[in-house]
């Protein structure tokens, strides 16, 4: 069975993004061994989910000639893999020659999220996306929740995890970097 997995950059005071959803305050200092992990993170997924605002954000970026000449590992992984969109507002999304494979689904259907799972493959990751975090959440969809700390504390913003239920984790990994970030791997403990 696959497993659903949130990924997310937070800051050490727990927001995703700024009051606005500005994600300006995340800037990674050089740091060789994160780096080379971070290289390793998107061969353990075949599948994206976004909420509209991340899906805009992504697909502005990734396919541009920027990403691919700054980071082409992910760049590559990011405009091909297949993702899916859930947003009540938009119509439609583009594809075009580098941002491929994408499906706008309207709404969560649980037993299609739990379809989804039992399908052979590897990891489905959700990034960004805080409103669809906390509906995976509250659906006990969530298998894993993967944050990066970063070194910064904005004061105010979108909290990941709003009006989410409580929700006990068992603490499978952590590491420390150089450059200040911290990487947590969770389980929802069921």
């Amino acid at each position: 069975m696959r497993k659903i997995v949130v990924f997310n950059n937070v800051t050490v005071d727990g927001y995703f993004a700024g009051p606005h959803g500005e994600i300006d305050w995340f800037k990674v200092d050089r740091d060789d061994e994160y780096d080379e992990f971070s290289r390793e993170q998107p061969k353990s997924g075949d599948l994206l989910i976004f909420g509209r605002t991340t899906y805009e954000l992504m697909s502005s970026y990734w396919p541009t000639p920027d990403a691919i000449k700054n980071n082409p590992i992910m760049a590559e992984v990011m405009n091909n893999i297949p993702k899916i969109v859930f947003s009540k507002t938009l119509q439609s999304v583009e594809e075009g020659p580098r941002w491929k494979n994408i499906k706008l689904l309207h709404e969560i259907n649980l037993g299609e999220m739990i379809r989804l799972k039992e399908q052979e493959g590897k990891g489905i990751a959700i990034l960004g996306s805080g409103t669809i975090v906390q509906q995976f959440a509250n659906l006990g969809l969530i298998d894993e929740c993967i944050l990066q700390v970063n070194p910064v504390i904005l004061g105010a913003g979108k909290n990941l995890f709003a009006d989410v239920q409580k929700m006990n984790l068992n603490l499978l990994e952590a590491r420390t970097f150089k450059n200040g970030i911290v990487w947590l791997r969770y389980q929802p403990i069921k």
